[in-house]
């Protein structure tokens, strides 16, 4: 499927975007699970300006669209229309070490390398995003966490650019944190994000972070085309412990199959396609219900249409 050629239409709003702008560009290679169609446009802005110039300009009815690493999101076989911002490159890819054990990351930046900056820095406190495989963007919208942290428990101030292409900065107050949730505005796409850790010893915080990889890799299938955590713990409960009570564990459909590891993985065997695997996720969701009366609530993002 492709969409409408909108490259001429935005090069004539927009002369002096400095990023790039890419017509009918395929987004399966930029996603874990490897699956879904194009984006309409898919613009990767050259810096933070860039990105306000661009929507300052952008007609304020288009659909838009942010992906960062891909890591929790299916992209529908349909592909996305309207634009898809990708921010990448060293604009938005730099971690830098503050005085007072703070650190600034661009939205980028994989958790796992703030993790990773902050330790050799002598900075705790940041070990737990070792085991998200999610970029900061992605951490701030959903309050990414694990291993008995979370994104609420660091955050000092997130940057970002509204919809109008307006530079805004967010307290932790204004970012309304709740359990893989925040109430910061839809429209904003954030930028970088400043974090308060502690002081410790960086053989420690290496120590630490080495245990949470392990318990990665011997209990979620992260070497597979997966997504991440399906869905979201239905507290007091976690979800893979109602997924496997209903039966669920490997449950196939199409190239798409519930991990036999970890029953909140979904894995793409090898030619899954999107629609594969959202099917899978909802008959997940209603044998859930069926056998335990239990809502389950998708944690992965579910982006464009249908094919």
């Amino acid at each position: 499927m492709s969409f409408e050629d909108l490259g001429p239409h935005f090069a004539a709003l927009m002369p002096d975007v400095r990023g790039r702008l890419t017509a009918n560009a395929p987004l399966a290679p930029y996603t874990w699970f490897r699956v879904g169609g194009p984006a309409q446009i898919l613009f990767t802005p050259a810096d933070e300006d860039d990105l306000a110039y661009f929507l300052q300009r952008a007609p304020g009815d288009l659909a838009v669209t942010v992906l960062g690493l891909g890591s929790n999101m299916i992209v529908r076989d349909g592909g996305v229309p309207g634009v898809v911002i990708r921010l990448a490159g060293r604009a938005f890819g730099e971690v830098e070490i503050l005085d007072n054990h703070r650190v600034r990351a661009g939205a980028a930046v994989p958790d796992m390398k703030v993790a990773r900056a902050a330790a050799e820095a002598g900075v705790d406190g940041l070990a737990f995003l070792r085991g998200i495989p999610g970029s900061i963007g992605g951490a701030l919208r959903m309050n990414a966490g694990a291993h008995g942290g979370e994104t609420t428990d660091v955050l000092i101030e997130a940057r970002g650019v509204d919809r109008k292409g307006d530079l805004r900065t967010f307290t932790h107050a204004d970012m309304g944190f709740s359990y893989r949730h925040s109430t910061a505005p839809e429209d904003v796409i954030f930028t970088s994000a400043l974090f308060q850790g502690r002081p410790g010893k960086p053989d420690e915080i290496t120590a630490e972070m080495e245990r949470i990889t392990a318990a990665r890799e011997a209990t979620q299938p992260i070497r597979e085309k997966t997504g991440g955590s399906t869905f979201k713990n239905p507290k007091p409960q976690s979800a893979w412990k109602v997924i496997d009570a209903a039966g669920c564990r490997g449950l196939r459909m199409g190239g798409a199959q519930v991990s036999e590891m970890h029953c909140n993985f979904l894995i793409n065997t090898g030619d899954a396609t999107a629609a594969d695997i959202e099917n899978l996720g909802e008959e997940v969701r209603r044998r859930v219900m069926a056998h335990s009366g239990v809502d389950l609530h998708w944690e992965i993002e579910r982006i464009g249409v249908t094919a």
